[in-house]
């Protein structure tokens, strides 16, 4: 039995490959390709085990050319853009993480905060292997992130690989993701700006929150936190830039045609007046994240603080093919201000802080002057209150946080001595 089936495996590949073989001087016409095309396809359909439907075999043949090109390119039927839509408004069903493929496992661009995946410990970098005990090999990025999202408060087993760890599996419970793109708050000094992603509305939603931090009369300068930001819409990176930026390009997108490039550029109005600007970034920043890093970065209008950035350095453009949905295809990739593409390399930030876990150790017992007997009054000595007041607001645990904000404050009273000389 194991003979004859050798025989027909053989006997059936030299019958069909003949239609397709092709002398080494003989041009291959572009109708030909298609015709080949054509005739895989009905011969898919005629002769494979099972049954399948012609959208089917359509859409996984489209997916399959754009997924081939980059991880980035895709098939969308309509339910995966109405999905997509969703998103990029603000709030959809999930765990929370924003994914590419590498090597044939999920790779963790960033989790999104506040996130079920970002309260389970989820990072950047990390390698989702299996859902629910399934390897995720052979999933196209879609169909893997259709199996991530699932009835809100429904679980999934998601099993991890990170470096220098063996794999271990999460239990994370699927949730509605209210993505709040921009949060903020006041460090005391420093205005504190956190996005979390480029939605519709994060432009107006980062003025709003710098405005309202601008009335504090004794403001030093602003942290913008771009750090396990995963990208989103080109025109919200744009827009945020030049919220800080006077003049100049802000981003270059080629394409194939590369001596045609789109150029943006800032309009007048720097929106916090030069004060000092830190931006804080990391290998979860990404796409839209880097746009804005690599802008401020060299126009020299911000220090940029933390580790280097995720390096996707492409546009992907959404072209309508309906009724049938749409293809996600890389239409460009863009380039900084100074001409460098990040595609692959990422940002390179100007001080490397890496993530540290900071412990606040006790003060070693000893006596000051104040402790001494008769010790001479300080005629200027400010209250404990005051002093109390100096003191930084900021978390004891985010180093990368605690740096910047050291930082924006150094650069205030640096450019404060030089105005009074």
């Amino acid at each position: 039995m194991k003979i004859k089936f050798k025989k027909f495996l053989l006997y059936t590949f030299f019958l069909i490959t003949p239609h397709f073989i092709y002398s080494a001087d003989q041009e291959i016409s572009e109708y030909d390709y298609l015709k080949f095309l054509g005739e895989s396809i009905e011969k898919i359909k005629k002769d494979y085990v099972e049954h399948i439907d012609n959208q089917e075999i359509v859409e996984s043949a489209i997916n399959g050319i754009l997924s081939s090109l980059d991880p980035h390119s895709s098939f969308l039927n309509a339910k995966s853009l109405d999905d997509m839509k969703i998103q990029t408004k603000g709030e959809f069903g999930g765990l929370g993480i924003e994914v590419t493929m590498e090597n044939g496992f999920v790779k963790v661009i960033s989790p999104i905060d506040s996130t079920p995946a970002y309260k389970a410990g989820i990072k950047s970098g990390d390698y989702i292997t299996h859902l629910d005990k399934k390897s995720v090999i052979g999933l196209s990025l879609d169909e893997a992130v259709n199996k991530m999202r699932g009835p809100v408060g429904s679980k999934l087993k998601v099993t991890i690989g990170r470096a220098n760890k063996e794999p271990f599996d999460l239990v994370i419970k699927r949730d509605i993701i209210k993505i709040t793109s921009v949060r903020s708050r006041l460090e005391k000094d420093v205005g504190y700006v956190r996005i979390t992603t480029f939605s519709e509305q994060t432009n107006k939603s980062t003025k709003e929150a710098i405005k309202k931090l601008s009335k504090n009369n004794n403001l030093k300068g602003f942290v913008l936190d771009l750090r396990n930001n995963p990208g989103g819409l080109l025109e919200q990176a744009v827009a945020i830039s030049d919220l800080f930026l006077e003049k100049g390009e802000i981003v270059s997108t080629r394409g194939r045609d590369s001596n045609n490039p789109e150029k943006y550029k800032a309009k007048p109005g720097d929106i916090i007046k030069g004060l000092p600007l830190v931006v804080l970034i990391n290998g979860g920043s990404a796409s839209a994240s880097e746009i804005v890093a690599g802008a401020l970065q060299d126009h020299k209008r911000a220090i940029v603080l933390g580790t280097k950035s995720f390096g996707k350095g492409s546009v992907q453009t959404i072209i309508p093919v309906n009724p049938f949905g749409a293809l996600r295809m890389t239409t460009a990739k863009y380039f900084t201000p100074s001409g460098k593409s990040i595609q692959k390399k990422g940002i390179s930030p100007d001080i490397v802080v890496s993530e540290a876990k900071i412990e606040k150790i006790d003060e070693v017992n000893g006596n000051r002057e104040s402790d001494l007997k008769g010790a001479l009054d300080n005629p200027s000595q400010k209250s404990d209150e005051e002093i109390n007041n100096n003191k930084d607001a900021e978390s004891l645990e985010d180093f990368q946080l605690s740096r910047a904000l050291d930082l924006v404050r150094g650069i205030s009273l640096y450019n404060k001595k030089l105005a009074t000389n």
